[in-house]
């Protein structure tokens, strides 16, 4: 079987595409069900319901923000392995915006108002991750996802016990966090400057904290 190769123009259309359907379509997921599909809803009060809700709605905006930096490296990584890695992990991505969305629906909420402001950030930044070498890339992942995981954490000790469905979810997401992280490590990954890797979490705790609210 021979394998397509791409202009650059139609790598700029597949990104576009892919820009779209993150922001307000609906993201080639992989077979993977939603975990908590067949999970009853909890009995939460309404300041629970609004608290989850606005976590939950943190994490769909994590998930926009993991698809831009995977397509910005995708689209400047150097090696084709590399490049495949990183899409093979966005479609994974995937699976974790579509849930958030199902479980921001089922509780009432919306998606943040910010999130194209935070894809195009987050884009450029993977981008630039792409340029600098395949080994940066990956390492970009590896912390990116180390930061995930400890934001899932955080998140859930906030969950009410009660709450499976938001539980599962958070729960499934970690666990595919962790594997990625592994997976771009053995890949080569380096470990980013110390500098870069403390940008990160004050961007991240600049994301948190006001999409929080907007």
């Amino acid at each position: 079987m021979t394998t397509r190769h791409y202009s650059p123009i139609d790598q700029l259309l597949i990104t576009a595409d892919h820009a779209l359907r993150t922001l307000f379509g609906r993201p080639q997921t992989t077979e993977r069900p939603n975990p908590a599909a067949d999970l009853m809803e909890a009995d939460l009060s309404e300041d629970q319901r609004r608290h989850v809700a606005r976590l939950m709605r943190i994490n769909h905006t994590g998930e926009v923000c993991a698809q831009a930096l995977y397509q910005g490296q995708a689209l400047t990584a150097k090696l084709p392995d590399t490049r495949k890695r990183m899409e093979r992990s966005a479609k994974e991505e995937n699976d974790h915006l579509a849930w958030c969305a199902a479980r921001l629906e089922d509780l009432g909420d919306r998606k943040s108002l910010l999130n194209p402001l935070w894809y195009a950030g987050s884009f450029a930044m993977g981008a630039a991750a792409g340029l600098a070498g395949d080994k940066w890339s990956l390492g970009f992942v590896v912390e990116t996802e180390r930061q995930v995981e400890d934001h899932l954490d955080e998140h859930l000790e906030q969950i009410p016990v009660e709450d499976e469905k938001t539980r599962t979810v958070l729960e499934q997401m970690k666990a595919d966090e962790v594997h990625h992280a592994q997976l771009a490590r053995a890949a080569g990954g380096a470990e980013l400057p110390a500098p870069i890797r403390l940008a990160m979490r004050l961007t991240s705790r600049v994301m948190t904290r006001t999409v929080y609210w907007i």
